[in-house]
C-alpha cells in the first residue's frame, strides 16, 4: 500500500509550529479537518484518546498519531515536520520533529493496520528521515515520502 493512496501533496506541512504535544495534535487536527472535511473537534479528541493509551512517538524523532473515526469515508494521512522538536513522550525519550497523522474509518480493519505498518516502515529508514529533515519544501517532502513507497512497495 503506497503512501500516495492516503497522502496528498496538500497534506504535507513543511514547518509546523508547536510548543508541545497537545498543541501539535491541535494543529494537525485543524489542518486535517480543513483537508478532509472531518470535524476538527472529533479528530482532536480521537488523537488525544489514542495518546492516553500510550504515546505514538515511536522513537528517533518520529511520531505516528492515529485513530479511527466513524465519519471518515476513507484512510487519510497528513505529514508534518515540526520546526523545533518537541517532547512527545516517545518510547526512547527523544524529542519528535517528524509526525505522520493517520485517520481511518471505523470499519477499516486490516487496511488501518497495513497503512500504519507502511508509514512506520518508511519512517524507520534512516536515509528517508535524513532526507525529510533536510528537504526544502512540501513538494520535496511529498516526493521523498511517495518515491520511497513506490520503490519499496510491500
Amino acid at each position: 500500500m503506497p503512501l500516495s493512496d492516503f497522502l496528498t501533496p496538500e497534506a504535507v506541512i513543511p514547518a509546523l509550529r508547536a510548543n508541545n504535544k497537545k498543541q501539535a495534535l491541535q494543529e494537525l487536527a485543524e489542518k486535517a479537518s480543513a483537508l478532509s472535511g472531518l470535524p476538527e473537534r472529533d479528530l482532536f479528541e480521537t488523537l488525544l484518546q489514542r495518546e492516553r493509551l500510550g504515546s505514538t512517538g515511536i522513537g528517533h524523532g518520529i511520531a505516528i498519531p492515529h485513530g479511527k473515526l466513524a465519519k471518515a469515508p476513507k484512510l487519510f494521512g497528513l505529514f508534518a515536520r515540526i520546526e523545533k522538536p518537541i517532547d512527545f513522550e516517545a518510547l526512547d525519550g527523544e524529542p519528535v520533529d517528524l509526525v505522520f497523522l493517520l485517520v481511518a474509518p471505523e470499519a477499516a480493519g486490516a487496511d488501518h493496520l497495513k497503512a500504519l505498518a507502511r508509514v512506520a516502515r518508511v519512517l524507520r529508514e534512516p536515509s528517508v528521515t535524513s532526507k525529510l529533515r533536510s528537504a526544502s519544501d512540501a513538494a520535496a517532502i511529498y516526493a521523498i515520502l511517495t518515491q520511497t513507497t513506490t520503490s519499496n512497495a510491500a
